[in-house]
């Protein structure tokens, strides 16, 4: 899939699209967050919560710029405002708003999904183990609790575009350790 058809079908709520455009795009906005505050764990945040938001307004991206440069900004911003909210240091930092919530569509299972389903269920398990500790309980939470996304949301006292990221974050990593451990 090329850029400019993944943005195209990504405004229209093509879940392969989100997919292209959150693996193309993961390494770049993730490294770029490392460089700048050099702790693993909240530069993932952060990366997350940038795809949340680009995914949310991508309505809003001008073609004339490259989507990279506005996933960047996206990012840059973000950090910045954590910076400012740690400063004044507001205990209530994010808003229950929910009122322009993009509803990524998970209708069609996705190639990470089918290889996740096709799994022995106790090499899986011990597979699922393999990740960090938040994208194990997103899974968990998603696929053997069965929770929709409004309930994870509540449980994990997240914004619903960031768990819906952090889902496809996890599907993704889930997926390549299947693949590496699975004999050709």
């Amino acid at each position: 899939m090329e850029i400019n058809e993944a943005i195209k079908r990504a405004k229209e709520n093509d879940q392969k699209a989100f997919n292209f455009l959150l693996d193309k795009y993961w390494d770049d906005v993730y490294g770029f967050q490392l460089k700048r505050i050099e702790n693993e764990n909240d530069a993932e945040d952060i990366a997350i919560q940038t795809f949340s938001r680009a995914f949310d307004r991508i309505e809003t991206f001008d073609p004339s710029f490259k989507f990279k440069t506005w996933l960047i900004t996206i990012s840059k911003n973000i950090h910045i405002d954590l910076l400012r909210k740690e400063k004044k240091s507001i205990s209530n930092m994010l808003s229950n708003d929910e009122k322009s919530v993009l509803q990524i569509l998970d209708e069609s299972p996705s190639v990470e999904d089918k290889l996740i389903t096709e799994q022995n269920l106790a090499k899986l398990l011990r597979d699922i183990k393999k990740l960090k500790p938040h994208y194990q309980k997103v899974i968990n939470l998603r696929y053997f609790q069965e929770l929709s996304y409004r309930e994870i949301s509540k449980e994990l006292d997240e914004p619903i575009n960031n768990v819906k990221v952090k889902l496809l974050r996890a599907k993704k990593l889930l997926a390549d350790i299947i693949k590496k451990n699975t004999p050709k």
